[in-house]
Order: C-alpha cells, then structure tokens, then sequence
C-alpha cells in the first residue's frame, strides 16, 4: 500500500514538473507561467481575469501565453489583429471548450447540434419579422407587470427596492413569459434561477464547495422541471419559440432528456444580460445629473402617441431617433459587458499580428480575446476609460460616433459587447431593443429616485468576468411610484 502511494506522488510529482518545463521556443508570445506547477495563474485568472490580465498586459504587451490549470492560454489584446483569430476556422476550434462548458454548468451533452444550423435556427427567431413580434410581446409583458406590481399602492405611495433587484426580476420575468409558455410560474422560475446563476461561474471552473455543489444540482434539477412545457394536457401555439426549438432539437438527434436540460441553457443565454444591463444604465442616470437629465429631454421631445401605452415605443428606439439614450447604452456596455472569446488551437498556426509581427501558436493551446480590457478599456481608444461619460459615442451634430483610434489607425473594433464576427450575437437586436423599452418605461411612467442622493454605485462582482454582463457586489437602493401625470418628467 505505501509502495503504491509512493508510485502515485511520485508520478503526480514527475506529471508536474513535465508541465513546468515548458519553454518559450522562437517566434512564440512572451510565457509566463507562474509559480505553482500546474496550477500556474488559475486563483489569480479566476479571482479578478481583468486586473490579472492587465498585470500580464503592462508585463508582456499586447500577446502573451500564461498556464491556467495545466492549460497554456494565449491572450491577444491588439483589437486591430482579432480577426486573425475570429476568422480562422481551420486551425481555430470553439466548440470543444463551448460542449465541456454546457456539461459543466447545464449537464448537458449536444454533440449532434450543428453551430451553423442552430444559429441559422435562431437567425429564423430574433431577425426580421418574428423579431418585431418578440419586441412586441416583450413590451406587452413589460407594461403589463410594470402596472400589476404597482397595484395595492396609492399613486402618491412610494415603494423601496434595490436597483438591481427591480431591474432584473421586472426583465427577467417578462422575457419568460415572452418565450416560454408556462405562464404561471415566472415567479417560481425566477427565484429559482437567481440561485443557479449566482453558483454559475464556480460551476465552470469545478470549483463548488460541497453544500454549494448539492445547492447547484437541486437548483438545476428544479429549473429542468419548471421550465417543462404541459402540452400534454393543453394547447399551445404552433409556431411558438419554445415548441420551435423542441423541433430543432429533434431534428438534430438529441433526446428527450436532453431537449428537457437544453431549455436551461436557452434560459441563461437569453435572460442572463439584460437585467445587469439595465441596472447598470439606470445607476449611471440617477448617479449622473447632467446625463439623466439629457435623456429625459429626448424623451420629453417624443410625440403623444409614441409614448402612449397603447402605441408600444417600438420603432421609435432606433439610433436615428433617440441618439442619446443609444449614447448611453453604448458606453454602459462598454463599461460593463465583459465577454471572453476563446478558441482551441487545433493545429500549429501562425497568428499575423496587424503591426507585422508573427507568432507561432501550439497545437492544444487555446487563444482567448478579451475586449473588455482592450478595446473597451484603453485610454489609447477611450480617454478615462473608467469614467461614465453619457456623451461618448455622440458626435457633436448628435449622430452616432463610431471612429475611434489608436495609433494614429481607425479601429474596426472599438468596443465589443456583443462578440463580433461570424459569431455575433444573434440576439443583439432583440437584447437592445428590450433594454431601451425597458429604461423608456420605467422613466417614462415611474419616479424613480436613490434614496440616499449621494449613494455610489456598487463595485462589480469579480467573479463575473468571462461571463457576459458584469454584476454588481452588492446594490444600491431605490424608490419609486407612478407618475400622476406621464408626460411630467
């Protein structure tokens, strides 16, 4: 027995030293691989990726490898080179580390799903006319939720919520009643899955403890049953969303139990976002006077009928219509959506830098961007990056600012919310035109006030990073009632 464990350190120890031997051979990006073999930067990468990474940056550049977890992780943060990588599908891989993600987080296996065809399957759902069918349920459940919470209270009555908790619950369930058709828990669907989300990002990086990890399978178990449909026993549309993607599904290969998991991943994916996103806006609005302000005056100069409740402010909230308040989205996301874009290097492959340089890749490394530390966060790009500056993305005949530069060069990217590429998200139209009906709403028939006037926004939640839309440690505190009159502002 003792020869044995001897046999098993001692090999664990030799696997150890084989990843720490690891050199920078000629023509590959700066390597630094930390202290722990193994291990190497993983607590740092995952505790706070950004100022782990903007440590790595300042050190190394614009490219370097560092090992996270016996990974070695190639970082490129030269916005002006990230085609190189979003545009390589030959020697560039995303769907291996994309499947272990869903069986980790989701236990959720869809080999037999296509990307291709599930994006052209959603392409079908959140473009065109079925998009303008989703903007409009989705207000409809909005004001409709917005009124039945304010029932009970007297017009002159104020209500005390934190930001954050009215936002995303007000958003979250009118986007489950927009695309799921189990009408009667929302509720039950949404405490739930404030539970599983807050455990999400240990689950992807194995890192639940024990009580965490039987709180995280309960959650996921009790989602997977809420989020069942009961079509057995009653009618539902043929052409709804849901049914739509249990099709797919099928078509695909993929099981029943499996097609019952997948829902929980299609909830996250299209309800995780918006509600962080618009905490963060309404927080820069009622922190920031002048930019609240402005906003309120756009929507002041729209007609009667366009803020009425009976003509949804749909096609009014494009770009050409409400510069402003795109201005300010804009630089809320810019400050706050944090994504990661990854890929698996499948192959040996040269990486053409846009200065020239070239760098060689090893096969079984992975490649990751990061624009949220550049470009969203380069004072090269974005003068005082960490500041909320309303005006950011206005030019000065109000029309929207989209050259930027650095070095003297236009950038293609200058910030990157929603990925880019064949890769974009699907949902960008959708997720944008929720966001901005929700904040005309809520300023349009609510007073929404801090209630402590000199309160700060909370720091971000660390954690969040790689995720989508930063969280906030903590919240800040509000209230609200119905305006008495709608058109005062």
């Amino acid at each position: 027995m003792l020869w044995t464990i001897f046999l098993l350190v001692n090999g664990l120890l030799l696997l150890a030293l084989l990843y720490s031997t690891r050199t920078r051979q000629r023509n590959e990006p700066p390597l630094d691989k930390g202290f722990i073999p193994w291990l190497g930067h993983a607590l740092e990468f995952g505790k706070d990726a950004a100022k782990f990474l903007a440590r790595m940056k300042d050190r190394h550049g614009d490219i370097f490898t560092v090992r996270v977890a016996g990974h070695y992780v190639t970082v490129l943060l030269d916005p002006n080179s990230f085609d190189a990588v979003m545009n390589d599908t030959v020697s560039l891989d995303f769907t291996r580390n994309r499947n272990q993600l869903l069986q980790r987080i989701f236990s959720l296996q869809l080999p037999s799903v296509k990307p291709t065809a599930e994006r052209t399957w959603m392409e079908g759902h959140f473009q065109g006319f079925s998009l303008s069918k989703l903007s409009s349920s989705m207000n409809t459940h909005l004001q409709n939720l917005l009124l039945s919470d304010q029932r009970g209270y007297s017009p002159s009555e104020w209500r005390q919520d934190g930001l954050f908790s009215l936002c995303y619950s007000l958003l979250f369930r009118a986007g489950y009643l927009t695309l799921f058709e189990r009408r009667d828990n929302a509720t039950a669907v949404y405490n739930e899955f404030r539970k599983f989300d807050h455990l999400l990002t240990k689950l992807a990086r194995c890192s639940l403890k024990r009580g965490e990890s039987e709180t995280a399978t309960s959650s996921r178990e009790r989602l997977w049953e809420l989020l069942s449909p009961n079509w057995l026993s009653g009618e539902s549309e043929s052409n709804s969303w849901q049914r739509s993607y249990h099709h797919f599904l099928q078509e695909a290969g993929v099981d029943a139990e499996m097609q019952k998991r997948a829902l929980l991943l299609q909830l996250w994916t299209t309800q995780c976002n918006a509600g962080p996103a618009a905490f963060w806006l309404l927080g820069y609005l009622l922190t920031h006077t002048e930019a609240m302000e402005a906003v309120k005056s756009e929507i002041r100069g729209l007609t009667p009928r366009d803020t009425s409740l009976q003509h949804p402010p749909i096609n009014l909230l494009g770009a050409h219509r409400t510069p402003v308040l795109d201005s300010v989205l804009s630089e809320t996301l810019r400050l706050t959506a944090a994504v990661m874009i990854s890929r698996e290097v499948v192959q040996d492959k040269i990486l053409h830098m846009d200065n020239g340089q070239e760098y060689h890749l090893r096969r079984g490394d992975r490649v990751c961007l990061f624009p949220f530390l550049s470009p969203q966060m380069d004072p090269q790009i974005h003068p005082e990056p960490q500041i909320f500056k309303y005006d950011r993305f206005l030019n000065e005949d109000m029309t929207v600012k989209d050259k930027f530069y650095k070095d003297g060069n236009r950038l293609k990217y200058y910030t990157m919310p929603w990925g880019a590429g064949r890769n974009i998200c699907v949902g960008k139209e959708f997720a944008v035109t929720v966001i901005k009906q929700f904040v005309f709403l809520l300023l349009t028939y609510l007073d929404l006030e801090l209630c402590d006037p000199d309160a700060k926004l909370p720091p971000v939640n660390p954690n969040r990073y790689g995720f989508g839309m930063l969280q906030p440690d903590g919240d800040v505190q509000v209230r609200y009632r119905l305006k008495r009159t709608r058109r005062q502002m």
